[in-house]
């Protein structure tokens, strides 16, 4: 390899805000802040707002959308579209 062409490969500290989940991954990602892990070393620190752990499709717990007003909107902008006879 040729030196000093390769970014810095070290493990990181990742911060999912939404479900305060810590994973510890090896990462090139800079950054400035740092944070004592849970086994007591300090490691590079980056938030997530989203990761695998508060992700709805990882998690199984995807949104319901409101069909009912949906429906209900819809009939009301072509209800005047219907014919009678």
């Amino acid at each position: 390899m040729k030196p000093s062409i390769h970014p810095n490969y070290r493990p990181v500290l990742f911060h999912d805000t939404a479900a305060d989940a810590y994973f510890l991954i090896g990462s090139t990602v800079e950054t400035d802040r740092t944070h004592r892990h849970s086994d007591g070393n300090t490691y590079p620190y980056v938030v997530l707002d989203v990761s695998s752990a508060s992700h709805p499709v990882y998690t199984g717990q995807q949104r319901q959308t409101k069909t009912e007003g949906r429906i209900a909107g819809f009939n009301k902008r072509f209800a005047g579209f219907a014919t009678t006879k």
